[in-house]
Formats: structure tokens, sequence, C-alpha cells
């Protein structure tokens, strides 16, 4: 009788028990309190974002929302390039991305590596002030200047434009030494032509708004005569300093004087 009793009314609690169980209660309130939900964090972060680009519209003057920080990941074209890989376009097929077709971007060559200068479509697309380069490689007018004439990748001869005018026939050198400074002239202006395209090569690459895309492939081998300097570029060669005249004007100098009478 006494058992069965006992179980129908369940275990004895004490007041121990009772504070213990109490105390088990009340934990985790006071834990949930203390803590900070991932909602909050949220709506932390939210704040801090949505702050960052009321300031960055009010220092730019409008002109951005994110300090002129521009991730290439948010480009779709340069997205698109990076998924898809380089291109690898013929000068034939590079030609179709002069700018004419609204729907293709717009593509240059310079040394053969594709750069997407669609963003400058006012410049480079038809009409533009530099619609010459679209659709191929003009790496030869980058040295030379002459934009026209130029438009080709053909470097051979481009060296000209550094080395000055033919010699003075009077001037007091002997022809070995006048053949050992025309090679070294002509090496150095060499690598100024090739330190002229890479400065070019590193306009476009390091671009805010265009991006290299590819390379140009299948280029024919130039077996022509090398082109000639165009004559704007022939006119800007550098003159060479008559090195007797300087002499003469030495020799005066330091000539004396006429002796007081």
């Amino acid at each position: 009788m006494g058992d069965s009793e006992t179980r129908r009314r369940g275990p004895k609690v004490t007041s121990s028990t009772a504070k213990l169980a109490g105390h088990v209660d009340e934990q985790p309130e006071d834990t949930d309190s203390r803590v900070i939900s991932l909602l909050d964090v949220l709506r932390l972060l939210l704040t801090l974002v949505f702050a960052s680009c009321l300031l960055s519209y009010y220092l730019t003057s409008g002109a951005s929302f994110t300090f002129n920080y521009n991730p290439w990941f948010l480009n779709a074209s340069k997205l698109s390039t990076w998924w898809s890989g380089p291109l690898l376009l013929t000068p034939a097929q590079l030609a179709l991305y002069n700018g004419t077709d609204p729907s293709k971007p717009i593509y240059l060559a310079i040394n053969s590596t594709i750069f997407d200068v669609t963003a400058g479509k006012h410049t480079y697309g038809p009409g533009g002030s530099y619609e010459v380069f679209a659709g191929r490689d003009a790496t030869r007018a980058y040295v030379t200047g002459c934009f026209l004439e130029d438009r080709t990748g053909d470097l051979r001869g481009a060296e000209w434009i550094y080395i000055p005018v033919e010699d003075d026939p009077d001037e007091d050198i002997s022809s070995g030494t006048r053949k050992l400074r025309a090679e070294k002239e002509r090496r150095d202006a060499k690598k100024k032509v090739l330190a002229e395209v890479a400065k070019w090569e590193e306009f476009y690459r390091n671009h805010k708004k265009y991006f290299e895309v590819g390379k140009l492939v299948d280029v024919p081998e130039y077996v022509a005569e090398a082109p000639k300097l165009c004559e704007p570029a022939e006119k800007g060669r550098p003159k060479r300093k008559n090195m007797n005249a300087k002499k003469d004007k030495r020799d005066k100098k330091d000539a004396p004087g006429k002796p007081v009478q």
C-alpha cells in the first residue's frame, strides 16, 4: 500500500531539490539575454554598408557608391573572359570587333595582345579620335605616331625614328668608328622601340576600364621590304650634333686674346 501510494505521488521533493530545479530553469533565460543573435549582426553589417555607401556618394560627388572601387568580378565582360578563357583570334577575326557592330565588343591589339576597349567606344568606336586602332594590331603606329600610315604590327625599321639623321660627311671621324657608332645606335634604338611598345601594353593592361582578353594568332610573316618611316616620323628624327663645330667653338674660346697695346 505504501509503495503504490509513493509511486502515485511521485518522488518526494525537498527544498534543496526545488532550489536546484529553479536554478536550472532560470539559467537559459540569463544566457539568452547576454547572447547577440545572428539577426542583430546582420542588422549591424547592413547599417555599416549603407553608411559607407552614403559616405562614398558624398565624397565622390555622386559618382560612386563604392569609393570608385570596381572589382573585376563585378564587370560582366571581365567575368565572362575569366570564365571562358583567353580568346585566340586571327587578324581577320579581330577585324570584326572594330565597333561597327553594336552587338560586339571593341577590341584592339598591341604586340599581338588583344585588349577590350569597349568602355572607350566614344574614342575607339566609329567616329572616335582613335578608331583607326580598333579591330587591328597597329603596334607600329604607337611608336611612330603615324596613325593612318602605320596601322600594322610590323616594327621593322621603326627604330630609325630614334637614330640621328645621316652623318655629317665632313665630320672628323674614322670609318671604323663611324660603323661602331652606327651599330650601337641601332641597338639602342631597337631597345627604345621595345620599351615604347611595353609602355603601351602596360597602359591597357593596368587601365581601370580596359582589359586583356586574349592573343592574336596566325599572323602572316612580313616578307615584303621593311616599311620606311612615314614623313612626320622622318622629320622628327633627332639631329646629330656637329662635333667639328663644337670643337671649333672650343678652340676659339681657348685661343689667347688679342694682346693689349
